[in-house]
């Protein structure tokens, strides 16, 4: 070891420069051991409101309807069916709803009271 003082500071200062430069080191070999962070998982698509549907007759409802498949007025038991089944269902004595008048963009005549 230097036997003044300012050779003791300069040491000092070297020292503790170099211990920096160590711990930088072990930090970025840490960072390196570490298993990369997992990605959140992917939001899962909403199904595509179907162009059509129909609600069967049963419980709440007295008789098969054919709705638009946005129709507020349809409920949860809106099964998605095609513009030919609506038509064909329309045709064979389903009623089309008053709310969104599916028979309209389909063509259809309007019903008969």
């Amino acid at each position: 070891m230097p036997p003044d003082l300012g050779r003791l500071r300069t040491l000092e200062t070297w020292l503790t420069l170099t211990l920096d430069r160590v711990r930088q080191q072990i930090k970025d070999a840490e960072q390196r051991q570490q298993p990369a962070p997992t990605p959140p998982p992917a939001p899962t698509p909403r199904s595509r409101t179907p162009d059509w549907g129909i609600v069967q007759a049963g419980i709440g409802t007295s008789t098969t309807e054919i709705h638009r498949g946005d129709c507020w007025a349809a409920g949860k038991t809106l099964q998605p069916i095609t513009a030919e089944r609506a038509r064909t269902e329309l045709a064979d004595g389903a009623k089309s709803c008053d709310a969104c008048r599916p028979d309209r963009p389909l063509g259809m005549p309007p019903p008969q009271p």
